[in-house]
């Protein structure tokens, strides 16, 4: 495990702190929550970071609006298609 030292003003820190956990325990999990809106790291890799359960993750990031399931349009019409055709 590596530390990243950030430094961020005291207006910053306040607002991680107003989420009722560590500056810290909040950096992480926005971190994690970004990989995750991202692609780059799979809801079970990001819940395992964060030491919750894959359903509780993806719940979580739900409600803040990152959908559980993304997928590119041409994606989007190949699984419409063949929805269709069963």
């Amino acid at each position: 495990m590596i530390t990243i030292p950030v430094s961020v003003n005291d207006d910053f820190a306040a607002l991680l702190r107003a989420e009722g956990s560590s500056p810290p325990a909040a950096a992480l999990e926005l971190m994690a929550l970004e990989l995750y809106r991202r692609g780059v790291v799979s809801g079970g890799k990001a819940a395992e970071w964060l030491g919750t359960s894959k359903q509780d993750f993806v719940q979580h990031a739900s409600r803040l609006g990152i959908p559980a399931l993304q997928m590119s349009e041409d994606e989007w019409e190949a699984e419409s298609k063949l929805a269709g055709s069963l």
